[in-house]
């Protein structure tokens, strides 16, 4: 409440003295409702560990511009001082409303996206606008004396005002550095409001109240005057009454202009509150809800609106101090409010001299505090440059034209980033030849060959984020030489977000020029709820891109995708053309590959058959067995169980390949299971018995074994240089 209050006061009269300076105990009393009512209301809904929201600095600087701009304004409605408060009440509403609209949409997830220098460069802007504001207050200048102008005549400057800000600047500062038991703030204020009475030992005319422009002066405002310790219920009634009757009198046009102003208020009080609450995880080692608090802050805004207070956000100094205190929970903020309520009641009339050079001083600290130093440091690095660009630009908007401006730049400048960041960065995850990569299903001696020579006529990219014209181009432009060259192109889309008419469209050409050489575009991990929830294909095919008359393949499985290029260029180069039909015999496996007919004859009564049905398993993981099987016909699937009854597919062993082969080798138990693909017809060879065969004719052992090890050395040469392309990567 140390830190909170101060500050609280401070910004309210910032932006009601906007009007003049005989509004600066409105603003007090603004202030010290709205760091009331965020404090006991906010945490109950938000429940963010140790936060303390209260009034702010961008709820300030928002406000005291609409000011500016309502009183000058050109839109035929006659606004007096005392017209506004109503609107400014109203834009508080308003933004309060939204915030809880972000809130339910989920949109606190979205804020925080907001880039680093649009939001840098905003709460900079906030922080010079503040400090321009303050100067002429630290000053004294009478109201209505341009900046440069009292700055260049010192005749004009009230000295003692000067002389109270510059304490309060100095102890504030000087504070942490001699004790941190009380907040820096404190001493501050404590010390320029004593630098204030010393010097009214000398100027009596500074010991009255009345048309006093060096102190906040009669604490009041929608409540009344706080002359005494206890406001009755029966004002507050009346007031609210009288609020209620001022804000249905708003002409309509007015309206118009506190529009914009609402939503930047509310963006940026959500902005605000989050980057308090990333700060506040570090130290707590906690994870605050950003839905929850931007609807926490949105309901405590509402509640200072009602009660005629400044509205507000999770702000970090008071957040700090909590913290540091032993301030962990929520309870910590609502005590906080009940303290500033206390205050409220009993120190209304002590707080009426506080000095108005000791809160420039304070709004002076804070707006250093607020400008991001760190930018320049951006300058020393060409990477940086651009990001410093927009952060000057937003800065110097919000300071020579005004912060609803600033907003506007600020969006179109995140538009900007976000399509910088999307152009710079691929849309290709990963791009490999099908010689360096391949499916699952394992291949003999003689195919491989052939892939390994000519693999590379098929493609595969997987791709991530989002496909629109920008990316699309570029994509377009990295694949064009293969697009010239190659057949196939797979394009894995598992990773993908969003995609757009023009890159659904350049897939057409792609395709197209795919096909003038007999190729043809595939797609698998087709995404199925992209484009507000219409489905990926269905959209593809609205467009004519997928379908039946030849047109962009898409496959179930990436893995069937890769199958599918590898049969189609096996097809080509001439492999010998699979008869699924035929049952293998035994001579027609290469591990038995020149054995003669004593060896075949000897051979056979080690070999059982065994039929499978589809899905039917050859074994399971865990399971005894120490055979090795070969596939005559029909393929199998080699699947790793994981948890929930799921599956990872290991590879496929089609019609003449093995498995089985390190059971057969360790005779310990299955490592995986083996589910039938389709119908299967297999041989089966015990180790047991192979083990007698090999002890009465030596020679057919140590063949069989040879071409096992030889097969299996093969098998891992293939992996490890898959696994050195994907290292690469």
């Amino acid at each position: 409440m140390l830190v909170a209050l101060p500050s609280s006061i401070a910004f309210g009269v910032l932006t009601y003295t906007t009007l003049g300076p005989e509004y600066a105990g409105m603003g007090a009393m603004a202030g010290m409702l709205g760091a009331a009512a965020l404090g006991l209301v906010t945490p109950l809904f938000g429940r963010t560990s140790g936060l303390i929201s209260a009034p702010c600095g961008p709820a300030a600087a928002v406000l005291s511009t609409l000011m500016v701009g309502l009183l000058g304004t050109k839109s035929g409605v006659a606004l007096a001082p005392a017209d506004i408060p109503p609107l400014l009440a109203l834009t508080a509403l308003l933004a309060a409303g939204l915030q809880i609209v972000y809130g339910l949409l989920g949109g606190g997830r979205l804020i925080k996206f907001i880039p680093y220098p649009v939001v840098s460069g905003y709460l900079s802007g906030v922080g010079l606008l503040i400090a321009l504001g303050q100067l002429p207050k630290l000053l004294g200048l009478p109201q209505g004396i341009p900046l440069l102008r009292g700055l260049s005549s010192p005749a004009l400057w009230k000295w003692e005002g000067l002389a109270v800000g510059i304490v309060t600047i100095v102890l504030t500062g000087l504070a942490p550095r001699l004790t941190k038991k009380a907040p820096a703030v404190i001493f501050g204020l404590g010390g320029g409001i004593i630098v204030y009475f010393v010097l009214a030992l000398f100027a009596p005319a500074l010991l009255s109240l009345q048309d006093n422009p060096l102190v906040i002066g009669q604490i009041g405002g929608p409540l009344g005057p706080s002359g005494g310790p206890i406001l009755e219920a029966r004002s507050f009634l009346d007031a609210m009454a009288g609020r209620a009757t001022s804000l249905f009198s708003i002409n309509l046009a007015s309206l118009q202009l506190i529009f914009f102003p609402a939503i930047t208020l509310s963006v940026l009080l959500s902005i605000d509150t989050l980057k308090t609450c990333v700060g506040l995880d570090t130290l707590t080692r906690s994870r605050h809800k950003s839905d929850r608090e931007i609807i926490g802050q949105g309901i405590g805004n509402l509640a200072s609106f009602l009660c005629g207070g400044m509205p507000g956000a999770g702000t970090m100094g008071p957040t700090l101090v909590n913290v540091a205190s032993g301030g962990r929970t929520p309870r910590a903020g609502v005590m906080e409010g009940g303290f500033v309520i206390l205050a409220l009641l009993f120190l209304s009339p002590l707080i009426a001299w506080v000095p108005i050079g000791a809160l420039a001083g304070i709004l002076l600290i804070i707006a250093w505090r607020m400008f991001d130093k760190s930018m320049f440091t951006m300058l020393r690095h060409p990477a940086g440059r651009q990001d410093f660009a927009v952060i000057a630009t937003v800065v110097l908007v919000a300071v020579t034209v005004d912060l609803i401006t600033a907003a506007g730049v600020g969006v179109a400048l995140a538009i900007l980033l976000f399509l910088r960041d999307q152009v710079k960065s691929t849309v290709i995850r990963r791009k490999l030849y099908l010689n360096q990569t391949s499916s699952k299903t394992r291949r003999l001696a003689a195919e491989r060959e052939i892939l390994d020579r000519h693999g590379d006529q098929g493609v595969f990219c997987e791709l991530q984020g989002n496909l629109f014209f920008g990316t699309a181009d570029q994509l377009f432009s990295q694949l064009e030489p293969d697009l010239r060259t190659k057949r196939f192109l797979l394009l894995d889309m598992r990773r993908v977000q969003s995609l757009d008419y023009t890159a659904a469209h350049l897939f057409e050409q792609m395709h197209a020029q795919l096909a003038e050489r007999g190729g043809q575009l595939l797609f698998s991990g087709m995404p199925s709820d992209l484009l507000e929830e219409r489905k990926f294909e269905h959209y593809l095919l609205q467009l004519g891109v997928v379908g039946e008359g030849g047109g962009v393949m898409i496959a179930e499985t990436l893995d069937g995708a890769l199958e599918w290029i590898e049969e189609r260029i096996l097809e080509t180069m001439g492999a010998p053309k699979k008869r699924a039909e035929e049952l293998l015999e035994v001579k027609d496996f290469h591990l038995f590959h020149d054995f003669d007919a004593d060896m075949l004859s000897s051979l056979a009564p080690c070999l059982s058959k065994l039929t499978l049905a589809q899905g039917e398993r050859a074994f399971a993981q865990g399971d005894e067995g120490d055979e090795i099987f070969l596939v005559r016909r029909g393929s199998v699937r080699i699947l790793l169980p994981l948890e929930g009854g799921k599956y990872h597919h290991l590879a496929t062993i089609g019609r003449g390949d093995f498995f089985g082969e390190l059971s057969f080798f360790d005779r310990r138990v299955r490592s995986a299971d083996v589910m039938a693909k389709i119908p299967t017809d297999l041989y089966v060879l015990s180790r047991a018995r192979f083990n007698l065969l090999s002890r009465a004719k030596p020679a057919i052992g140590v063949q069989v074994l040879a071409r096992l090890a030889s097969a299996a050395a093969e098998r891992l040469r293939q992996a490890d240089a898959e696994l050195q392309v994907l290292a690469e990567r």
